[in-house]
């Protein structure tokens, strides 16, 4: 429970505000064309996947991670058919994370054939990511 400021009614740790799992913002919404993903589908969605995938490490609390997600719709629209988007809530899935040396959100990697090709940690301006995702297409 936080406390209010007496004086003018803000939070006396706005900090909190921002705590894992206690952030106001809600989980995006993805379009069919994003997987949700999960630890126990990571096997088969991503490593067994025909077409490359880049898998975006995320959280609903992350301000970066929210940044991302309309670049990664237009990547995703702009590639049908010829790439796969999977996204993994960190706070719900915490083995693949690990596997993958995961140790801040976003961060985005790039598997083709069902091996790590390319890891890149933060928000990345839309012609990078773009390019990145040609180098495998």
């Amino acid at each position: 429970m936080m406390e209010r400021a007496a004086d003018d009614g803000r939070e006396s740790n706005p900090g909190e505000r921002f705590r894992r799992g206690s952030s106001p913002v809600k989980e995006e919404q993805m379009s069919d064309l994003i997987i949700h993903g999960t630890d126990d589908g990571f096997d088969q969605e991503v490593l067994k996947s025909d077409l490359p995938v880049l898998v975006d490490f995320w959280a609903p609390w992350c301000g970066p991670c929210q940044m991302i997600a309309p670049v990664l719709e237009e990547i995703a629209q702009a590639n049908q058919g010829k790439l796969k988007i999977v996204k993994i809530n960190v706070d719900e899935n915490g083995k693949t994370p690990i596997t993958y040396g995961v140790m801040a959100i976003p961060t985005l990697i790039l598997f083709k054939g069902g091996e790590l090709k390319e890891k890149s940690v933060g928000v990345l301006p839309k012609s990078k990511l773009t390019d990145l995702v040609a180098r495998y297409l």
